[in-house]
């Protein structure tokens, strides 16, 4: 049988022994919330079917009901051996992403509760199986317009309109099962010292107080750093001291193999040797200034929604973004999947890491409980990634706010990664940040230039992290969204392109620029690519545009 993303989701801490359970599922709506009380729980089965992981709102579902869906039900029988069930081994679910509020049953038992909609997630489902036939049974609830949690760019009414697009409800990401013994690896924590040429670990354990945690680091097929450490209470911390040092940076993907073993759990893993510091003005890539130019990438696909339909177009996309000049992507309104960072990690992509914070009513105090908590869980996730160049919890926010939310989320960030800069809400009202930057759709390149040079009423900001969003559709041009006057021409719009881009790039106190957007999204028509990722315009014009030398490069 083929299955859909049959990929290993977690390329930080891959293990062998794993079952992929993408596919078909049993399926069924639940409009009025009342599955538990139908008994869906221990339902010998679901009216319908779907195929995982892609959201019943898409076409590669096979189900593709675009209304609003207050809770799905998913079901799916599984064989357990019972060589999997011997000698104290542990059997964990994981599931990569579910919106929102997700509780998973085996065996008609409850095993575990998630809110959140775009991390991952594991469950250690042993005590509920048995050798043979199980039933996995999953009830996610997703209230898109409750203002309770964040949904990004989901619409928030029926229709797509403006620059809000199909929502994805219940699971959008790998559902997988992997056998572990019954001591091993939780998560890891890799922090470069790229001065002394070492590598910081901290590795999370499960019943492993006492042992020994070995680490074996490798570039190429050659051993440049070994080290032990033993495990208290559930924590082992490492330091390995490489023998060669070999930095990661923009279009320079050097990658370092590491293995981690802790008694009879072994994970493969991978880590790369950067330091990204904003000070004076200045983004600096490993002590050497570097301009960032970002596109704005919101992660959405016309089959999918949410979900690529392949792990060959997650990195595609990446393709994509550099054929145009461009050196990384603002993460826009999505946390992504590992998947997409592992490739970005692999071309040296730079990212900015984003929460789909759009949705949350951010203007009491329960916001609090819809955002700390998986925002916790995506820096632990993604803290490994040298992709990942900064944080940007929310995005647009208002002078109505929470001011000390956003100020508790900068400190909660820093508090969790110092080593990198962090944006507390992109665009207009900040509270707290290390980067000033705004949003500008100005379409004339001498104002736009203006604004930002000594003496203008915006000189102090040094990233401009939205800016062109220039309108194209020739096949239909009455038909869209999109931002500013439509040119006339495709000439007009390559000359506008460069205008805007040059304001920036031309600008000394100008550090970073993210261009809106990669591809156009159902009705937004502003993207480089059509929502079929066909380009708009030669990347071989455009490329040269944006990839030229920019003044702060030039000291």
């Amino acid at each position: 049988m083929n299955i859909p993303r049959p990929e290993y989701p977690r390329p930080q801490l891959r293990r062998c022994d794993w079952r992929n359970l993408n596919g078909q599922w049993q399926f069924e709506i639940d409009f009025g919330k009342s599955g538990r009380d139908r008994g869906l729980i221990k339902a010998e089965a679901l009216k319908g079917e779907i195929t995982v992981p892609f959201c019943p709102e898409s076409k590669l579902s096979g189900v593709e009901y675009k209304d609003f869906m207050p809770a799905v039900w998913y079901r799916r029988e599984v064989e357990i051996s019972e060589a999997e069930l011997e000698g104290g081994k542990r059997v964990i679910l994981n599931i990569g992403a579910c919106d929102w509020k997700t509780e998973v049953y085996v065996n008609g038992e409850s095993v575990g509760t998630h809110i959140g909609g775009y991390v991952a997630f594991g469950f250690d489902i042993t005590d509920k199986l048995t050798a043979g036939k199980n039933v996995i049974t999953i009830v996610a609830e997703d209230a898109t317009s409750s203002g309770l949690q964040p949904v990004g760019k989901q619409s928030k009414v029926y229709y797509s309109h403006g620059c809000d697009y199909t929502r994805t409800t219940g699971i959008w990401q790998t559902v997988w099962l992997e056998s572990v013994p019954a001591s091993y690896i939780v998560s890891t924590r890799y922090t470069p010292d790229i001065s002394a040429c070492k590598l910081y670990v901290e590795a999370k354990t499960k019943n492993a107080d006492g042992m020994t945690l070995r680490l074996e680091a490798k570039f190429g097929d050659k051993t440049v750093g070994y080290t032990e450490a033993v495990v208290h209470g559930d924590l082992a911390v490492a330091e390995i001291k490489l023998d060669e040092l070999h930095l990661w940076g923009a279009g320079e993907p050097n990658l370092y193999d590491l293995t981690l073993t802790l008694g009879e759990d072994k994970v493969a893993s991978y880590f790369g040797m950067r330091e990204i510091v904003y000070k004076n003005g200045k983004f600096y890539l490993n002590g050497k200034p570097i301009f960032e130019r970002l596109i704005l990438d919101q992660g959405f696909y016309p089959d999918g929604i949410y979900t690529a339909p392949t792990d060959e177009e997650l990195d595609m996309d990446i393709v994509r973004s550099m054929d145009m000049g461009f050196n990384g992507a603002r993460l826009h309104q999505k946390i992504f999947e590992p998947r997409f960072l592992y490739h970005a990690d692999l071309r040296g992509y730079l990212v900015w890491g984003e929460h789909g914070s759009w949705g949350l009513n951010i203007d009491g105090y329960s916001c609090y409980e819809g955002f700390i908590p998986e925002w916790i869980e995506t820096i632990e996730r993604d803290y490994c990634h040298p992709s990942i160049v900064g944080w940007c919890p929310l995005n647009e926010t208002h002078k109505g706010q929470n001011n000390q939310f956003l100020r508790t989320l900068y400190d909660l960030t820093k508090a969790l990664d110092n080593t990198r800069p962090i944006i507390d809400t992109s665009g207009y009202v900040h509270v707290k940040t290390d980067v000033p930057d705004e949003h500008d759709y100005d379409q004339n390149p001498e104002t736009l230039a203006a604004r930002y040079l000594p003496g203008g009423e915006r000189e102090h900001v040094t990233f401009v992290s939205e800016y062109g969003g220039i309108w194209w559709k020739p096949q239909d041009p009455d038909n869209g969204w999109g931002y500013g006057n439509r040119p006339k021409d495709a000439e007009e719009w390559i000359a506008r392109y460069k205008g805007l881009t040059d304001a920036l790039l031309d600008n000394p106190h100008m550090a970073a620029f993210c261009y809106t957007q990669l591809t156009d999204i159902e009705q937004e028509v502003n993207g480089l690519y059509y929502y079929t990722r066909e380009p708009k315009f030669d990347p071989a014009i455009l490329k040269p545009i944006t990839s030229r030398q920019a003044a702060v490069e030039k000291e």
